[in-house]
């Protein structure tokens, strides 16, 4: 297991996180997991013995259970606390009430602690806002965050599924007001998802932001399961219940061919090769992993011995390209001229 720097904060942190949205189960986030506290100690020891220092988890995550089975595991196993870099969420809808989310000052502090009392921990390493609130202004946002941080209880914070403009003001106004800034950004990256390419990746490297990729298997699409000729997986994977997140089917079903051919050559399975494929990408710092069973959790973690040819990381990029959206394509067909030599 490798460790990268997590922007420039000078902290270090395991090329794969361990993710724990199948931790717990309850309502949509059944048909992603139901590990109930023993299958969690075992998938949390693996990890750790396997080098992971850095853990993921939100608070929505079946409201709540996910961090509650978390901080048990963290317990049981008696971890040690200084070797782990715990990050949680928050911004989804907690409860009925109308406060019970959002991004306001009140939630976010209100949340925190909360958190802090499922996981069993005085602080959160890393806090990400997990996506947008329309209602309360990115000033506002930024300075609950701010202040949450000086009251110790929060390390670093970081931002989940904004645009990058946003990313990008929210930034200005924490230079401007000498407030803490975004750390780490968590978007969804994939062969079957390269959105990110277009700005928030760029960003990341030019600010010097962590960047962790969510869903690297697209939901489990490109775990190799699923084929024109099997479009559903039938032993229980989310997929089959739960069609998320979004992609382009057709295309992904090529880019599951150009894989299964590259495992067989590495006698990897194609989710190996996914992952691979993602951690070899220019800026990904630590790569989001989950997994139902030990089987996959062993598979997911091997994936970090997997070496792709320069041939084949072309191959995967040609099967997996879109055309870039404007003004993306604008800026690279006026910026080519800058660029010595550029089209010999």
């Amino acid at each position: 297991m490798k460790y990268n720097l997590l922007g420039d904060t000078g902290l270090l942190v395991s090329e794969l996180c361990f993710g724990t949205m199948t931790f717990g189960g309850e309502g949509m986030w059944e048909a992603i997991g139901q590990q109930e506290q023993g299958e969690a100690d075992a998938l949390v020891q693996k990890s750790v013995d396997s080098g992971i220092n850095f853990i993921d988890t939100a608070n929505i995550y079946s409201f709540g259970q996910s961090e509650t089975i978390l901080g048990n595991s963290i317990k049981n196993l008696e971890l040690n606390r200084d070797e782990l870099v715990i990050a949680t969420k928050l911004r989804g809808k907690m409860g009925e009430q109308p406060n019970n989310q959002g991004l306001s000052r009140y939630h976010i502090f209100n949340s925190v602690e909360k958190s802090l009392k499922r996981l069993q921990l005085d602080h959160i390493d890393l806090l990400y806002v997990h996506g947008v609130d329309p209602v309360t202004p990115v000033r506002e946002i930024m300075r609950g965050l701010n202040d949450i941080v000086e009251s110790g209880k929060v390390r670093y914070i970081g931002v989940c599924n904004w645009p990058a403009w946003m990313v990008m003001k929210a930034l200005g106004i924490a230079r401007q007001e000498g407030w803490h800034e975004f750390k780490a950004m968590q978007y969804f990256y994939s062969l079957s998802s390269r959105d990110v390419e277009d700005s928030l990746i760029p960003l990341s490297q030019s600010e010097q932001l962590g960047f962790m990729p969510w869903s690297p298997l697209a939901g489990g699409f490109l775990s190799g399961k699923y084929t024109r000729d099997n479009e559903k997986a039938g032993d229980g994977s989310r997929r089959d219940e739960f069609d998320f997140p979004p992609i382009d089917k057709e295309q992904a079903y090529d880019i599951v061919d150009v894989m299964e051919e590259i495992a067989d050559n590495h006698d990897a399975s194609v989710a190996e090769v996914a992952l691979a494929w993602v951690r070899l990408q220019s800026g990904v710092t630590s790569t989001i992993i989950g997994a139902k069973n030990m089987d996959q959790l062993s598979s997911n973690i091997r994936s970090v011995e997997l070496d792709l040819s320069d041939d084949e990381l072309k191959e995967l990029d040609e099967v997996s390209s879109t055309t870039k959206r404007y003004p993306f394509w604008m800026v690279d067909r006026q910026g080519s001229n800058r660029i010595p030599n550029a089209n010999e």
